[in-house]
């Protein structure tokens, strides 16, 4: 397990500490051992491989960027090959890890109170509480920040919510679902923390997806939804506050990205070695060469754009538009590179049995979610000209 990544061409892993390297190579083990072998058979069935769960929790990496859970604080750089190596290994348990720790701990590591961090982070760190972050509903995305539908009426200590939540990532089985609705009295957007089970909140499986599979989306109903003052997140006054959740979140999708990209290289790169036509190894012919190189060089200069945006989060200078540069030009070379690795495979490439039907379909969500490239490409356009260009 000491050898690097065969996509790795320019050896970026050998900027992470021996400290670093060392985690990383464990969580890597545990990822080929444990999730590889089952991804397939999870996706067919769209089911979540519940008793894996344990052996996430064990890794001890589901708190490490929050101060209120234990160990040291990791590097940017360590954090965003984490969210590589998972991806490399399953999309789908990626986005279910992503949602955990970035999403729905990062709420309330950013928008919580010192009291509601210790109270919430540690036991979510240890795994022991899932997390979902409920943002976008059924009729909006793009423009939740203005059009969040879902609000929020305070009476008393209490805290009454109405609406409806999609694509809601853990959400059928989340214990912890970060809320976000509009304050029926000043009209801005406040995050709320309901309890699995809460009167009044319903989650349903969304059924028939074509890409992720594996994670459990769900559809939330809130209807008199009670909650108490004290599960209000005391630091998110404005949607601003949550798009400082989302700009770090962003970043751990582009370094998905480049996961994905290396794994559908690496896929397509060993099957040339071994599949056979006209007599000769496929991976001897001039144009199956040309298609390895461009995923390779797809996959190379994200990674380099992943990697210094991890230096600038280590730094503290980092902006929107700098996530948003990397999410929404990441996901769209991953679409290229995985239907290249797909047209390599040919007729094979279809199949699940080389898994790069999976990336495939994966790929897609990957590319809509956490803000579609076009919404993404808007933020870094207003930043470069200094004009706003959205409706």
């Amino acid at each position: 397990m000491s050898e690097l990544l065969t996509g790795d061409f320019y050896e970026f892993e050998n900027l992470l500490s021996a400290d670093e390297r060392e985690l990383l190579l464990r969580v890597r083990a545990f990822l080929r051992e444990k999730v590889v072998p089952v991804a397939n058979d999870c996706w067919v069935r769209a089911e979540f491989p519940v008793e894996l769960v344990k052996g996430y929790a064990d890794l001890g990496i589901a708190g490490l960027a929050h101060p209120e859970c234990p160990g040291p604080r990791p590097s940017g750089l360590l954090s965003g090959f984490l969210a590589l190596e998972m991806a490399h290994a399953d999309a789908s348990m990626a986005t279910f890890f992503g949602v955990h720790t970035g999403l729905a701990m990062g709420s309330i590591a950013e928008c919580g109170s010192a009291e509601q961090r210790r109270r919430w982070l540690p036991g979510m760190s240890r795994m022991e509480k899932i997390g979902a972050f409920a943002l976008t509903e059924p009729t909006g995305g793009s423009d939740v920040a203005g059009g969040l539908r879902t609000t929020a009426r305070r009476e008393g200590d209490t805290w009454v919510l109405d609406g409806a939540k999609r694509w809601i990532g853990n959400g059928t089985f989340a214990d912890l679902v970060v809320v976000w609705a509009r304050d029926a009295d000043d009209g801005h957007v406040k995050g709320f923390v309901v309890e699995k089970g809460a009167p009044g909140f319903t989650a349903t499986k969304m059924e028939n997806k074509m890409a992720l599979r594996t994670v459990q989306n769900a559809d939330i109903t809130l209807r008199g939804c009670r909650v108490p003052e004290s599960d209000r997140l005391q630091e998110a006054g404005s949607f601003r506050d949550t798009a400082r959740v989302l700009r770090r979140s962003r970043s751990g999708v582009a370094w998905q990205a480049v996961g994905i990209m290396i794994a559908a290289y690496e896929i397509a790169l060993t099957y040339s070695k071994e599949r056979e036509q006209f007599g000769r190894p496929i991976g001897s012919f001039q144009l199956v060469q040309d298609l390895l190189v461009r995923m390779l060089g797809n996959a190379t200069a994200c990674f380099g754009m992943v990697v210094r945006l991890a230096q600038l989060q280590d730094a503290g200078i980092y902006r929107d538009e700098n996530s948003a540069l990397a999410k929404a030009y990441c996901t769209s070379q991953m679409r290229q590179v995985v239907g290249w690795a797909r047209e390599l495979l040919a007729g094979n490439g279809i199949l699940l049995d080389h898994d790069i039907a999976r990336f495939v379909a994966d790929a897609e969500a990957i590319y809509s979610y956490e803000g579609t490239r076009e919404i993404n490409t808007l933020i870094v356009g207003r930043a470069v000209t200094g004009f706003g260009a959205f409706v």
